[in-house]
């Protein structure tokens, strides 16, 4: 081991096996084979060794304890735990973002604007009840998609979804400018961007600004005059993003016609949630984006490396913003 190289600390909580902290350090033991990988809790080192943190939803007060930690990575893409950590050291965050990830978050959001696009839920619904009456089909280019997020996955997904030939809208909270995109920013096109929007798909982070925007009153700004009958809600952002009770409400009074759910405001999802068994509900459990931990092991690693170079890091988190 080389002894002039800063520790890595493992911090992380929750997740399936693959994500367990055990699995975690033997990932980082093989792409960082010269630097020492601790697992907290563990009182057999120095704090003050530890220069970098790879961490998912570490308690509040945990990374304080390390006085000489200078980069902190996020092994996912949303940062809105780690923001709500008053305190939080006062170093580099960068969140993950590799092509692994982006990808499945696409291969989601496509599959799910097909899947109403396409009348899966009432055709699986004839396929129970063994009854044989298609509907007209639209065209994909009569169907206005709209994305809220306009950053590597949104951009992504909504230029996946052009090619198919969807029209595709965009919404972000500075400018943006994307090849075939039509692009919304900022608080005064909000609304022109929700009016033209049939299918609504939802990659915005979470901070104190986006907290249960998606509600009644952004619901009853969407387009209700496409073939789908009442607009359609795809969020596989983060679950405070959305008011729970007013998607419930609003798919039961006809203002919205379906929802795509990735991510809920508890997790699990509790088992007396009406989402489980509503009709015009499709549940997915937080795995839209379920990325290769392996590739991030490797991302974290080529970014400790650059930073040690003197080179700048990739994806960071201004915190002015939350992402």
């Amino acid at each position: 081991m080389t002894v002039n190289k800063g520790a890595l600390a493992i911090l992380v909580h929750g997740g399936t096996e693959n994500w367990s902290p055990r699995r975690w350090k033997s990932r980082f033991d093989d792409v960082c084979p010269d630097r020492r990988v601790l697992l907290v809790p563990d009182t057999s080192f120095d704090p003050a060794e530890v220069h970098y943190a790879a961490v998912w939803k570490p308690r509040p007060g945990e990374l304080a304890a390390f006085p000489n930690l200078r980069v902190i990575f996020n092994l996912g893409a949303g940062v809105d735990a780690l923001m709500a950590d008053r305190s939080l050291p006062d170093v580099t965050l960068v969140r993950v973002a590799v092509t692994d990830l982006t990808a499945r978050m696409t291969e989601y959001v496509v599959l799910h604007v097909l899947m109403h696009h396409r009348q899966e839920l009432y055709l699986r619904e004839s396929q129970r009840a063994k009854r044989w009456a298609p509907k007209l089909q639209w065209a994909a280019s009569a169907i206005s998609v709209g994305v809220m997020g306009l950053g590597m996955l949104g951009a992504d997904a909504a230029d996946a979804l052009k090619r198919l030939g969807f029209r595709v809208s965009g919404w972000s909270r500075s400018p943006r400018a994307i090849n075939g995109i039509d692009c919304f920013h900022g608080e005064a096109q909000f609304d022109a961007f929700l009016r033209q929007t049939d299918i609504l798909v939802c990659l915005l982070p979470l901070t104190p600004e986006t907290r249960h925007i998606l509600n009644r009153a952004l619901f009853e700004k969407l387009n209700r005059t496409s073939p789908l009958g009442a607009p359609v809600l795809i969020n596989a952002g983060r679950g405070g993003l959305q008011n729970e009770a007013d998607i419930l409400q609003c798919l039961d009074d006809g203002t919205l016609g379906g929802a795509s759910l990735d991510v809920y405001a508890t997790e699990p999802l509790p088992v007396d949630s009406p989402f489980w068994t509503h009709p015009k509900v499709v549940l997915t459990p937080h795995n839209a984006a379920d990325t290769d931990a392996d590739e991030i092991s490797k991302y974290v690693a080529q970014q400790i490396a650059r930073f040690e170079a003197g080179d700048a890091l990739e994806n960071v988190v201004d915190r002015n913003r939350g992402y």
